[in-house]
């Protein structure tokens, strides 16, 4: 995972504009908000599923960065003010402290447009249609079906009590759906998959992206703001309904590793359809990663 984390930090430093590029300040906050920080877990996922189809993987870095810029977006807006007001991202001042409220709405508008540029402009699959699909993916996990729904639902959610149902489709959209993206999209640069193997990787990829959700809201509960590297215990504090509350602790972490097991299973599966046999290793090891991780 090492390397590939690496090498998302360096395309990820080349595809941002320089910071001595005219406007400064934005390009500047743009290269703050998505650089020096993070897990990368949808770049590695891009690069596991690539892995399965054959991609180049030149076409799924871009891919890759594409997504990420969606996820450092979210991230920077999520943290204003006018959403969850938090002061603390990745172990720094987030964006709207360091710089001012008005660069970060600008920050994520510009990360969001550049990453639909960055799929438009360079040749990520031999097909032009699936490319077009890469695309529409994209749009769709970040759109009011996607992760701004998600993020409409989780504001419009605070101070009331919402029942398991209710809390993961609001999850699968705010969480669930770029992560989800990040698994389609990555394959998508490789050979086509077949109905079958296609259903049993998005399957996976839906398991992985409540999963994280699930442990993301116990390590709220459970770690430090100095291991999360945000601030523990701001869900509680605002009211959110959480796997935590509505579920307990130890049922959320019992959640978690059911999530884990469907995800395997779902790979078993994917071997089945198309054959891919020792190629879904990755993915499984992150689904590994996902659901036992500790910060």
């Amino acid at each position: 995972m090492g390397g590939i984390q690496a090498r998302m930090e360096a395309v990820l430093a080349r595809l941002l504009p320089a910071a001595t590029l005219a406007p400064e300040q934005l390009h500047a906050a743009m290269r703050y908000a998505t650089l020096e920080g993070g897990k990368r877990v949808r770049p590695l996922l891009a690069f596991a599923s690539g892995e399965l189809t054959g991609a180049d993987p030149a076409r799924v870095e871009i891919a890759a960065a594409a997504v990420e810029m969606i996820h450092a977006y979210s991230l920077v807006h999520d943290d204003m003010p006018c959403m969850d007001d938090d002061v603390l991202r990745r172990g720094k001042p987030t964006v709207h402290v360091e710089y001012d409220e008005a660069t970060a709405l600008l920050v994520g508008d510009a990360l969001q447009a550049l990453a639909f540029e960055l799929l438009a402009a360079h040749r990520l699959a031999d097909d032009p249609a699936a490319q077009l699909e890469m695309l529409q993916l994209l749009a769709r996990a970040c759109g009011s079906r996607g992760m701004a729904g998600g993020q409409a639902i989780d504001l419009d959610s605070t101070g009331k009590t919402l029942g398991a149902a209710e809390l993961e489709f609001m999850h699968i959209h705010k969480t669930g759906a770029l992560i989800r993206a990040a698994v389609r999209i990555g394959a998508a640069c490789g050979a086509p998959l077949g109905a079958g193997a296609r259903e049993a990787l998005d399957h996976y990829a839906k398991c992985i992206g409540l999963a994280f959700q699930v442990v993301d809201d116990v390590l709220d509960a459970d770690a430090s703001t100095a291991t999360l590297g945000k601030t523990a215990g701001k869900d509680a504090e605002q009211g959110k309904a959480t796997y935590v509350s509505v579920l307990g602790a130890a049922r959320a972490r019992e959640f978690a590793e059911e999530l884990r097991v469907e995800a395997h299973k779902a790979l078993g599966a994917l071997s089945t359809a198309s054959s891919v046999g020792a190629q879904t290793r990755r993915l499984a090891e992150l689904a590994d990663f996902i659901v036992l991780r500790k910060f």
